[in-house]
């Protein structure tokens, strides 16, 4: 299989093309936010061509790029892959250099920059910086519950952010997860969201137990009702060790792959799976096919639940980076990433990309997990039944 299939590409490059045909398409009685998604698509139109423009000169540029911009996190969800990933005694990047990154993701032609943590509302300051990029469409990755009346308004003022709030299905499946009311207090926040007109969307991470009441009619109803438009489905990998069992059935793979199409035909909203069906496109889109991520230190790795590298952008330019070596080796030898188990491939054949590294790296054991910030709200207490209780900090 080509590492770099320009039909492939192609194809990706089509699909955020419909994406954005679907968005429209769906805010059709909002004619502000249409304009607003008209500007968007001439944008990425001329993200398409400069994307194009440095494939031909040797360099893959992603359209999406996956910024986890912080550690830090307000909860203690489990299985988090962010808890899971090994300690890095590096600072996180300053919010000057995040402006620079996110200012030559755009040049690139970049289309998409995720903002993920952690939770990425314990660095507003890092979220403010996307309203100087208008051209570039930032979903934020969040647990909502940062997420007081002056954040909204803001997000309200600066219409290529996208909050995407982390539920796991209904009230038993989230609260079981994130902690005793979180689903109730998420539910106010889009209540909220929708009062104000703001896009905003869902992200679910689908385990082999919360996979038919995540993607029950019911549920779904309920975010869609509720005013979201978006919902992504993120397949559950399990960086965190002795949590292999929450890995989808292979039923329930074969059934994520059908289920955005079939979900979109029935409800108002835009339906993604993470990783998805990547078949279509030659197989896994990481190491700059269709995305790469960037750790809160900086450095860049071919996915988030992978986390491997030989570049920091630290010392080095975006452009810079994107040539890096190892991304390299692993588009170059793309048919080893033939997924089997589910979730991430280049997770699953980690014994493989670590030998393509120069560093040696120990990420079998279970990670060094610092205790979330005080300042930051909530602490997790696991109960007897395996959930959380969230108590308020003091």
């Amino acid at each position: 299989m080509a590492n770099d299939n320009p039909d492939s590409r192609a194809l990706f490059d089509d699909r955020i093309r419909d994406l954005f045909r679907d968005a429209v398409l769906i805010s059709w009685r909002d004619p502000r936010r249409l304009l607003r998604l008209f500007r968007l698509f001439l944008a990425q139109r001329r993200a398409v061509r400069s994307r194009r423009a440095w494939q031909s000169r040797g360099l893959s540029v992603p359209p999406l790029v996956i910024a986890s911009i912080t550690r830090r996190c307000n909860l203690r969800c489990r299985g988090c892959y962010s808890l899971a990933r090994p300690e890095t005694a590096d600072p996180e990047l300053e919010p000057t250099r995040w402006a620079e990154i996110f200012g030559e993701a755009a040049g690139l032609g970049v289309s998409f920059i995720m903002l993920a943590g952690g939770e990425p509302f314990t660095r507003p300051e890092v979220i403010d910086l996307a309203e100087r990029f208008p051209q570039v469409i930032f979903p934020v990755f969040t647990n909502g519950l940062l997420l007081d009346e002056p954040k909204v308004g803001n997000l309200r003022r600066r219409p290529n952010l996208i909050p995407v709030v982390s539920l796991e299905g209904p009230s038993p499946e989230t609260d079981s997860r994130r902690g005793a009311g979180v689903y109730d207090r998420c539910r106010d926040l889009l209540a909220r969201l929708r009062r104000k007109g703001i896009f905003y969307g869902v992200s679910v991470t689908l385990t082999r137990r919360n996979f038919q009441a995540a993607t029950s009619a019911h549920f779904l109803r309920t975010v869609t009702r509720s005013g979201g438009r978006l919902v992504f489905f993120i397949e559950y990998t399990p960086l965190e060790p002795g949590t292999e069992n929450l890995v989808l059935s292979a039923p329930q793979r074969d059934r994520l792959k059908r289920l955005p199409a079939e979900l979109a035909a029935e409800h108002r909203a835009l339906f993604i799976a993470f990783p998805g069906d990547e078949e279509p496109y030659g197989g896994c889109l990481a190491a700059g096919r269709g995305f790469i991520h960037i750790s809160a230190s900086g450095r860049l790795e071919p996915c988030p639940f992978a986390p491997f590298s030989d570049t920091s952008l630290r010392d080095s330019t975006l452009r810079e980076a994107l040539a890096s070596p190892l991304l390299g080796a692993i588009r170059e030898a793309h048919a080893e990433l033939v997924e089997t188990r589910g979730g991430c491939a280049l997770w699953n054949k980690r014994d493989w990309v670590r030998r393509l590294t120069a560093v040696p790296q120990r990420l079998d054991g279970p990670a060094t997990i610092a205790p979330p910030p005080a300042s930051y709200g909530v602490n997790g207490s696991l109960d007897e039944q395996g959930g959380f209780d969230v108590h308020p900090l003091s």
